[in-house]
């Protein structure tokens, strides 16, 4: 199967994450994540993408993880997609940035209490010195919280990732795979498209 002809990204994105929501993945809005801190070191975890359009790609971290300290020292990062059934993977790489307060407080009051009471209770990629101290502070902000909505940390908060290339990875016969990518300068809105070697 080779790549379908497009001239913008995120409509061949749609079309491909579509498709990986409808064939039965348990998440298809993961994906991996690198981030580098301010002394180079890489790092890559799976986050959830929680909304996207053309502006870029949205996830929502504690922004005292590792990954919101790399990000506030070095906001250029990559994500990749990889939906295996597919054999299908997309990359892309762009500028973090932190979205509006108002589309953070919109996202955060749609989870489940438990969610957001895990978001004030975790400390996040800091150590825990005992076993049951993640429990005794979820214990306290259930009750800090009780009989109120549970307001949006303000360590909590959603970035954008605003792509600046986008490539799209199809596997093929004898890896002979198909590769397209999408690229553009940070200030310019069209893209330039190319097909890559496998």
């Amino acid at each position: 199967m080779t790549v379908r002809l497009s001239d913008n990204p995120i409509e061949l994105f749609t079309e491909w994450y579509k498709e990986a929501q409808n064939i039965g993945l348990m998440e298809p809005s993961s994906v991996c994540l690198a981030t580098v801190d301010a002394d180079g070191s890489p790092s890559v975890r799976i986050v959830l993408l929680k909304a996207f359009d053309e502006s870029g790609f949205v996830f929502y971290p504690n922004l005292k993880s590792r990954k919101g300290r790399d990000i506030s020292s070095n906001n250029s990062v990559a994500m990749c997609f990889y939906w295996m059934p597919l054999k299908r993977q997309v990359r892309v790489e762009g500028i973090a940035r932190l979205v509006s307060d108002e589309i953070a407080d919109q996202y955060f009051q749609s989870r489940d209490r438990e969610s957001k009471l895990g978001a004030w209770a975790s400390i996040q990629s800091r150590t825990l010195e005992q076993s049951n101290d993640l429990k005794v502070r979820l214990d306290h902000y259930n009750l800090k919280f009780e009989s109120m909505d549970v307001p949006r940390p303000d360590f909590w908060s959603g970035y954008i990732v605003e792509p600046y290339t986008i490539e799209f990875w199809q596997a093929g016969e004898h890896r002979l795979h198909n590769r397209r990518i999408y690229k553009r300068s940070k200030a310019e809105i069209e893209w330039v498209i190319e097909e890559l070697y496998p």
